[in-house]
């Protein structure tokens, strides 16, 4: 149930979905992979949109160099965890909601135990290893994967509904080299949002979410377009999943 004070915090979008979708969101748990670019806008509107429990996992250190996009992170936090950092942004902006916030490294030994039970997963990493890492745990673990990813004015997302849609393997089969790519804040913001936007929509079980294809923004000419994308029947990762993720039900 909702407290009073609860109500009042959330009386705007409980005009959107009322009671019973505010308090779908009080008892959904989001896992975040990432306290930085995109971890950041879709850790703070998840946490100020009422999500009970968020967990969020990073483990590197505050730079300077990350302060152009990273808005979780302040001049005063360079040289401490991430991981810390984001838990007390994120306590501070909602003291209604759980934050679990770990600074360890998402690898094979570790993924599935960080994300255990968790209602959905936040690909907000900055390289493709770790994001086929997050995908092969959806896959495993049936669970929803909401994927975003940016460079320089450009940004991509898609949700992952595992045996319904094309997983992160179908879409992108081979990794793109890895490098030192540039990047503007503004553009996590927006597919940070878009993120956020459908791990929302997913819990209230409602709207249309970003599955089979691919949302692609375009910040220099200020425009968005759709990919298709189809499931791959041999993929490695889901071809032979034929389990179906619908909206979370309470």
């Amino acid at each position: 149930m909702l407290s009073e004070r609860e109500r009042e915090r959330y009386k705007r979008q409980i005009m959107l979905f009322g009671d019973e979708g505010q308090e779908r969101l009080k008892k959904a748990h989001i896992f975040i992979a990432g306290a930085g670019g995109l971890g950041s806008p879709v850790s703070l509107y998840l946490a100020v949109a009422g999500i009970g429990t968020i967990t969020i996992v990073d483990m590197d250190t505050v730079d300077q160099t990350n302060l152009n996009r990273q808005i979780l992170h302040a001049d005063r936090d360079i040289g401490r965890k991430k991981a810390v950092s984001a838990g007390e942004k994120l306590c501070a902006i909602n003291p209604d909601i759980r934050v679990h916030a770990i600074d360890t490294r998402i690898d094979e030994a570790s993924a599935a135990r960080l994300i255990g039970n968790a209602d959905g997963i936040v690909d907000a990493m900055d390289n493709y290893p770790a994001r086929y890492l997050l995908n092969d745990c959806a896959v495993r673990k049936k669970i929803p994967l909401f994927h975003g990813a940016i460079r320089g004015f450009y940004g991509q997302a898609t949700t992952v509904l595992p045996g319904k849609t094309p997983c992160l393997k179908c879409i992108f089969p081979k990794a793109p080299p890895e490098e030192v790519f540039p990047v503007i804040g503004v553009t996590a913001g927006v597919i940070g949002t878009v993120q956020a936007t459908e791990v929302i929509k997913f819990l209230l079980g409602s709207g249309d979410l970003l599955t089979n294809r691919i949302f692609v923004w375009d910040g220099m000419a200020g425009r968005a377009e759709e990919i298709c994308a189809e499931r791959i029947s041999c993929c490695p990762a889901c071809g032979g999943l034929t389990h179906e993720t619908g909206g979370r039900k309470k």
